[in-house]
């Protein structure tokens, strides 16, 4: 028993891999699979759609329609930040590329702040990061706010060939750790981090806010 899951772990993983180096052209209805994790649409305004969401005009609501109800929302901060209100969604998929998603409400820090001193509970999530749960009122501002960004999880893991064969070379490539790499892709908005040890993390924001991804990254060099 425990040979033949290891053989399926192995065939699921190589499958999924697949999919990134060899996306199937049409879904089950014959049409072109759309909403693939690399098909970014950069729009005119500065913006970006992604997954079938436009950064910056759509909603947090509008990705609880997209994504499903089973969705997390909290205000999130590690220490010495204000944080933000963000949406947890688990078992989405990008196109045929299954993964998690956590979308980021643009909510000014003012009221991020107000938010946190209404919450009803707070709690610890990974090392000492908190959360703040919302008050019925706040979540209801918090899905009526824009997405500022979208972080996507995929399942499988990501290299290096696979990156630059379905994203293209990045304009700019900073390592930030021993084990962590960042690919830029300003022009679409995209910081795809490359992780030896962890999970892969998609980072897409509006072309136009891209400096809001990269400035903390130098300011680390």
């Amino acid at each position: 028993m425990k040979v033949t899951l290891a053989v399926l772990l192995v065939l699921v993983t190589v499958l999924a891999a697949r999919i990134f180096l060899f996306p199937p052209a049409d879904n089950s209805a014959g049409k072109p699979v759309e909403g693939l994790p690399w098909q970014i649409k950069v729009l005119p305004d500065g913006n970006s759609k992604v997954s079938g969401l436009t950064l910056g005009v759509d909603t947090l609501a509008d990705a609880r329609a997209r994504f499903g109800r089973d969705v997390q929302v909290a205000v999130v901060a590690a220490p010495g930040e204000i944080g933000n209100a963000e949406a947890f969604f688990y078992g989405v998929t990008f196109g045929a590329v299954a993964g998690k998603l956590v979308v980021t409400a643009d909510i000014p820090p003012d009221k991020i702040k107000s938010m946190r001193q209404r919450a009803a509970k707070v709690e610890y999530m990974e090392s000492s990061t908190k959360k703040w749960t919302l008050t019925p009122d706040d979540k209801a501002a918090a899905y009526a706010a824009p997405i500022r960004t979208l972080t996507f999880i995929p399942a499988i893991n990501l290299d290096e060939q696979i990156v630059l064969q379905r994203f293209g070379k990045p304009a700019e490539r900073i390592r930030s750790s021993d084990h962590i790499e960042h690919f830029l892709y300003p022009d679409r908005g995209l910081d795809l981090i490359l992780d030896d040890d962890g999970k892969e993390v998609l980072q897409y924001v509006p072309p136009k806010r891209f400096a809001e991804l990269r400035t903390p990254l130098m300011a680390k060099q």
